[in-house]
């Protein structure tokens, strides 16, 4: 099993460079939101799951903007079934990303799973959420080894809303706790 490691609170986030679904590669480095990217890592196209949360986040990603909020959902699917995904999925203006590897979903701390049906990939990263600051360092982050137990749209605003309100205090990066759970 290969070690993994996992993003700090108050601390740089690997990097991220994917393709997005008729648009120019998406670098998390040239984000600057006014408060956060929020990186959605999605099981991909076979998971109806995240079918539900993608479409909500695309019908409400105005909310988002308007909190300063920058969002992308991206998974370890390759091009074309990323723009199977946006079309199939009808998403209009969440933009999808596709071809994180295994390797870059490890370094961010993302469950991996072996297809199990004719629809799912050899592997892909199960579900993941990550804010982060402008500065690239990270939030917070909440990361599945399934889509069941993924916060909703209306959790991740209330969240957002708390987080800007006060000050964005990094809670979970000091030295003790990252000892201890290694």
């Amino acid at each position: 099993m290969p070690d993994v490691k996992r993003p700090m609170p108050g601390r740089p986030v690997p990097p991220l460079l994917v393709g997005t679904v008729g648009g120019p590669c998406w670098r998390l480095c040239d984000q600057k939101p006014k408060h956060f990217t929020m990186l959605l890592v999605y099981r991909g196209m076979h998971c109806q799951g995240c079918c539900t949360l993608l479409k909500e986040i695309d019908a409400r990603l105005g909310e988002f903007q308007r909190r300063g909020v920058v969002v992308v959902a991206a998974s370890m699917d390759g091009r074309d079934r990323a723009e199977q995904t946006a079309e199939c999925w009808d998403i209009q203006r969440l933009p999808i990303a596709y071809g994180i590897s295994p390797e870059r979903a490890r370094e961010w701390g993302l469950f991996l799973s072996e297809g199990r049906g004719p629809d799912e990939p050899d592997v892909f990263a199960e579900f993941g959420i990550f804010l982060v600051r402008r500065d690239g360092t990270l939030q917070m982050a909440a990361v599945q080894p399934t889509p069941f137990a993924a916060p909703t749209v209306d959790e991740l605003l209330a969240s957002i809303d708390q987080l800007i309100a006060a000050g964005a205090p990094v809670r979970g990066g000091s030295e003790l706790e990252s000892t201890a759970a290694e």
